[in-house]
């Protein structure tokens, strides 16, 4: 029983079973499916805010805990030098994929399509994350470096969204941040009192920072993002994301060996409340989408990275010149947040349509991965080694 739970949660079978399950229910009873999502689910609010708001906190609080842990001393991206590359890396993804769909639009498109710009700016942390894994294995600094460079882009696209894609109904409020630093400050508390059950953290420090979030208008999510860091971990150990320890005892690792079992299984509802997408009729904007996200973002990261590595900040030790041209590749998949910003973007059903195409097309990112992956001679790394 245990290896079939181990099998599922090694290739994500619960969130590609969600993908599809949602793709085949949104295309063959789109209300019904719409619906089931968007309808009332528990107590006044709908599976999408269930899974979205409140489920995917869990996600990025695991993901964050891999990212403290790297940063630590003796992880993949420590010294805190070796978190400038990927940091660099994340800019390319950004200006690469904009760089790309605006000259592409010029060419092909025309100036109603320019609000779509910020689409392809996007990277799926949860495809990004299994993909990574499947590619590189589950401890190459390949996936601690994606996983920097995918929260951080995601950071950034919040920004995006906010600043260029204000929702008239609900502007953004920032004074409701003070709430989120009030949970933070809450956190460094109890470290300092040296509470090492992560409970208050999480309901102490962990609520406020997703009151602040939420009533700021921006993606409650990251809640936990900020609470993680304050979690006591001994800076002499470090480890990788979703890695089963039970012999550890910290407090940071308590909480990933308890909850990543929950996140595993819980994509399954990530993957069916978001990848609902119509095969609506292909058009501009799906290309426009399509190639900013597979060319801008691969090109863009490559490039940063590069030039952040000539500056003196190097890559983590197991990346090479072919690993982050691969990483820019993974990286590419927008998905379910270039979802997201598309119907941000554009009010024209036809044009919003074409444009989520583009974003779901660029899971085919993984394909391309695979393949590359292959052909550069990329091995994987079940357990932490060097390589060049």
């Amino acid at each position: 029983m245990q290896k079939t739970v181990n099998l599922l949660r090694e290739f994500s079978i619960p969130l590609i079973s969600g993908v599809i399950v949602a793709l085949l229910w949104a295309n063959l009873s789109p209300h019904s499916y719409e619906t089931f999502v968007e309808g009332e689910f528990f107590s006044g609010i709908s599976f999408h805010f269930f899974v979205n708001d409140i489920f995917m906190v869990f996600f990025f609080a695991i993901a964050a805990v891999e990212i403290v842990q790297s940063l630590s001393p003796g992880g993949d991206l420590n010294p805190l030098k070796k978190a400038v590359n990927p940091l660099m890396a994340t800019m390319g993804g950004v200006l690469g994929p904009v760089a790309v769909y605006l000259l592409l639009n010029s060419i092909i498109g025309s100036p109603e399509y320019l609000r779509g710009w910020g689409i392809p700016t996007a990277t799926d942390i949860a495809l990004a994350w299994l993909v990574a894994r499947f590619v590189f294995g589950d401890k190459h600094p390949a996936v601690s470096f994606l996983l920097l460079l995918a929260i951080a882009d995601d950071a950034i696209g919040l920004v995006i969204i906010a600043i260029f894609y204000p929702d008239p109904v609900n502007p953004v409020e920032p004074i409701w941040l003070l709430v989120t630093l009030a949970g933070m400050a809450i956190s460094f508390i109890l470290r300092k009192k040296g509470v090492t059950n992560y409970w208050p953290y999480l309901l102490l420090g962990g609520v406020l920072s997703w009151i602040g979030l939420h009533n700021a208008h921006l993606h409650p999510a990251l809640a936990l993002v900020v609470i993680i860091p304050f979690l006591p971990n001994p800076k002499e150990e470090h480890g990788h994301l979703f890695e089963d320890d039970e012999t550890s005892h910290t407090t940071l690792t308590k909480f990933e060996h308890e909850w990543k079992i929950f996140v595993d299984f819980g994509l399954f509802m990530f993957g069916l409340s978001n990848a609902g997408v119509e095969f609506s009729e292909i058009g501009t904007t799906t290309w426009l989408v399509f190639v900013g996200l597979l060319v801008g973002k691969t090109v863009g990261i490559f490039i940063l990275g590069s030039i952040a590595k000539m500056l003196g900040f190097p890559l983590p030790t197991g990346m090479g010149m072919k690993e982050l041209f691969l990483a820019g590749v993974v990286a590419a998949m927008g998905l379910t947040v270039a979802l997201f910003v598309a119907g941000a973007a554009f009010t024209d059903p036809v044009i919003q349509g074409a444009a989520k195409m583009g974003a779901l097309f660029s899971a085919s990112a993984a394909i391309f991965a695979f393949i590359l992956g292959k052909l550069l001679g990329i091995k994987k790394m079940k357990e932490t080694s060097t390589q060049n």
